[in-house]
């Protein structure tokens, strides 16, 4: 019977670190998105383009939805969210946010 309940508390231990290692893994994402989409619109913004243009792409093409984008001056300021893992009643995306300029 111990053996059993121990097995339980173990699962569900473990069911639990899954969950925040995905949310860490996802969190990364969005980061690694934003960033890559702030340095595509400033960019593009340099070369005369459309910053917010240029980093809604590299958003998409990295797998996250931005979900704000503005232009201060020369520099693009990038919001975008990541979709965050569905287990065991977690619901929300994560979301991350990168400025990117020149120096």
């Amino acid at each position: 019977m111990l053996v059993v309940a121990m097995t339980g508390v173990l699962l569900i231990v473990g069911g639990g670190l899954g969950v925040v290692a995905a949310m860490v893994w996802a969190h990364r994402v969005a980061q690694a998105g934003a960033d890559l989409a702030a340095l595509a619109g400033a960019h593009g913004l340099a070369m005369g383009g459309d910053g917010c243009l240029e980093a809604g792409r590299i958003a998409a093409a990295n797998d996250v939805r931005m979900t704000g984008c503005r232009v201060d001056g020369r520099t693009v300021v990038v919001t975008v969210a990541a979709t965050g893992p569905h287990w065991l009643g977690q619901t929300t995306d994560l979301s991350a946010q990168a400025r990117a300029g020149p120096a």
